[in-house]
């Protein structure tokens, strides 16, 4: 196979008539920045070798949101009617104008041809380079970081690169450069509720959690260990599967066909795992036939449920991600765990989506090492297999209840990762992220200063990545308020943590949105000066839907514990789509795939709880309000999923 794109290479260039020139004029290109806590070292010696990889631009990648919306849009004919993973690949596919630009214009500046190869996706072009000739390909110099914190270093050209501007247009990304680390270290956002909303994790763009732990009292922890009919009385207390099911009117679905295979994908990231013992004892009291079911663990890049910690800061995540998205599906479909990385290294978000697809892979099933875990992991203790390129299952619904900043990563790295979303869409698979839990601000509290950098405490509002992504469903948290009911109207949740919400400063704003986000931006102006946030009512908005997230009991490590969050949401409304989805699958129809276009049109108006009440304070401000409609901290609201549930049977 490396034999046969190298074959292919040589072809694609022998027709390219015209080669790009080292000596054109050059355009910058990307936008540079470096995150708070790094600081340079020194400059990178010269001869160091770097993996250095060009993203190629995709084919029709401009016509992505069209081509979603043909098979999503609930008016649309070819509704349902999802794509193949060979017409996703083969319609985004580099074409052969932008493999010979690049390989030329890499030729032409000393880089002998023998050494550049093309990836199996057509859409990396890679060469092992030194510093010195990085240096002159992007007129760039390369620096030696270190991050103040954790003491991690890093090579990038922090200040920026250039391109010759015939090559500029054929090229999405070049790495390493700009970009800097985002793998996931560990869930530094897990922490007690007396230490306040924030800490100092995301801040190098790391993937961080969106859950926070309290420990019970002692009365509260005799009523979890003792479920009963006071349950429902104690909502406003405790949430539990009973609780959710009458919050969002959650019937009893039938027993789907047992050839429906639907099956929904819950994503954690090592150090986080879930333990058996914790599943048998939330079960056992909450849901005693299921004592004994486990997901079906899919270890990717070394993931492995066995971390040898006894911080229950290790286990809240993933022990509540599943106890509630399996408590609430019961026996009806298979649960798929995405466990990524091993305890050295880690995993980021696209060492994630190279499992699912291989063509998302940088080059031949490897990853760029300044942004992304590399396997075999070279460390002592390290996961030594190959790293995950594709063959892992896609789940029709896929929940990820981490995130980092949108300012820590450059546009066209978040862009990149965006598409990849999209692409699942066309596949049929809904993805749901959380929408943080700082309120305006981004993880670790940072907000943005005027000269983009990130800042604690005050500075324009901070938009989280990947739910400000526009081809996936963004969750918000809601609460039942203290002394009310659970059939009272809920409100923004304002308990330990404030839900993320706000708009994009990347990301334009979605066909499906347009309505919603005009209006609100029009019938309610929040009171900020435009320095404050993208207030042109040209980008996205989020998030996009809302459920709990206040108050779960879940079990860690043996005991009852409180958990708040986004991250509580963010399962618990993959759940209700999971269970859609099977019933659609008993109609013999589609999964429901990327939901957005459908949730916001005028036939689900009725279809939600509007949440009025409730703000997300953040960066010196009381963040956004709560109103009738869509807003940037509930979203649309909450699910009425009954009615989701005929509205979606209705559909092709």
């Amino acid at each position: 196979m490396a034999f046969l794109r190298r074959l292919l290479l040589a072809v694609v260039v022998s027709v390219i008539a015209v080669a790009a020139s080292p000596l054109s004029a050059r355009v910058f290109h990307d936008d540079p920045r470096v995150p708070p806590g790094y600081k340079v070292l020194r400059r990178a010696a010269p001869h160091t070798v770097l993996p250095f990889r060009v993203g190629l631009k995709q084919s029709n990648i401009d016509s992505i949101e069209s081509f979603l919306l043909d098979v999503s849009h609930p008016e649309s004919p070819n509704y349902g009617k999802h794509w193949t993973a060979a017409q996703v690949a083969e319609t985004f596919r580099p074409s052969s104008e932008s493999v010979g630009t690049v390989h030329n214009w890499l030729t032409e500046s000393g880089v002998d041809a023998s050494r550049i190869k093309l990836s199996a996706s057509g859409a990396w072009v890679q060469a092992n380079v030194t510093i010195a000739e990085a240096e002159r390909l992007l007129e760039a110099e390369y620096y030696i970081y270190e991050h103040e914190a954790t003491e991690s270093r890093h090579i990038a050209c922090g200040q920026g690169y250039t391109l010759p501007a015939d090559v500029a247009p054929h090229v999405d990304i070049v790495l390493p450069t700009v970009h800097f680390d985002a793998k996931h270290r560990g869930r530094r956002s897990m922490k007690r509720s007396e230490s306040g909303p924030g800490d100092a994790a995301g801040s190098s763009g790391r993937p961080v959690s969106d859950a926070v732990i309290q420990k019970l009292d002692a009365n509260t922890l005799e009523f979890a260990q003792d479920a009963d009919t006071s349950e429902l009385a104690n909502c406003d207390k405790n949430i539990t599967l009973a609780c959710l099911r009458v919050l969002y009117n959650f019937p009893e679905f039938p027993k789907p066909a047992s050839s429906s295979n639907r099956t929904i994908g819950i994503v954690e990231y090592t150090p986080q795992a879930y333990t058996p013992e914790d599943l048998d004892n939330f079960f056992k009291t909450y849901s005693p036939s299921q004592v004994g079911e486990r997901p079906n663990e899919v270890d990717i890049d070394g993931g492995t449920i066995h971390v040898n910690s006894t911080n229950s800061n290790s286990f809240g995540e993933s022990n509540l991600d599943l106890q509630y998205a399996m408590g609430l599906l019961g026996t009806s479909q298979d649960v798929i765990l995405y466990q990524n990385g091993d305890l050295v290294e880690g995993a980021s978000f696209d060492n994630f989506l190279d499992a699912l697809d291989g063509s998302f892979c940088t080059f031949e099933g490897g990853d760029d090492p300044s942004q992304d875990s590399i396997y075999p992991d070279p460390f002592p203790g390290g996961f030594t297999g190959p790293e995950n390129c594709g063959g892992a299952p896609l789940a029709h619904v896929i929940s990820t209840s981490y995130g980092t900043n949108e300012a820590s990563l450059t546009p066209a790295y978040a862009q990149r990762q965006c598409a990849e979303y999209a692409k699942l869409g066309l596949m049929g698979t809904t993805v749901l992220y959380s929408s943080g839990d700082e309120g305006v601000s981004g993880h670790g509290e940072l907000c943005i200063a005027p000269n983009g950098t990130e800042v604690a405490g005050s500075g324009a509002f901070n938009p989280t990545f990947p739910g400000v992504c526009p081809f996936v469903t963004s969750v918000g948290a809601t609460q039942v308020n203290p002394g009310a009911s659970v059939h009272d109207p809920e409100s923004s949740c304002q308990q330990v943590i404030f839900p993320g919400g706000g708009f994009s400063n990347v990301f334009a704003l979605p066909e499906y949105q347009k309505t919603a986000v005009q209006t609100y931006l029009t019938k309610f102006p929040p009171p900020y000066p435009p320095t404050q946030f993208n207030s042109t009512g040209r980008s996205r908005g989020f998030p996009d839907i809302s459920a709990n997230g206040a108050n779960y009991i879940v079990s860690i490590l043996g005991e009852f514990a409180h958990v708040f969050g986004t991250s509580c949401a963010t399962p618990v409304s993959a759940a209700f789509i999971a269970a859609i989805n099977d019933a659609r699958a008993a109609h013999n129809k589609s999964s429901v795939g990327f939901i957005n276009p459908t949730l916001y049109s005028s036939a689900f108006k009725n279809a939600f709880n509007d949440i009025t009440n409730g703000t997300n304070p953040g960066c010196g401000t009381e963040g956004f309000a709560a109103r009738p409609g869509w807003d940037p901290l509930t979203g649309l609201g909450t699910p009425n999923v009954e009615k989701w549930l005929q509205l979606f049977l209705e559909l092709p």
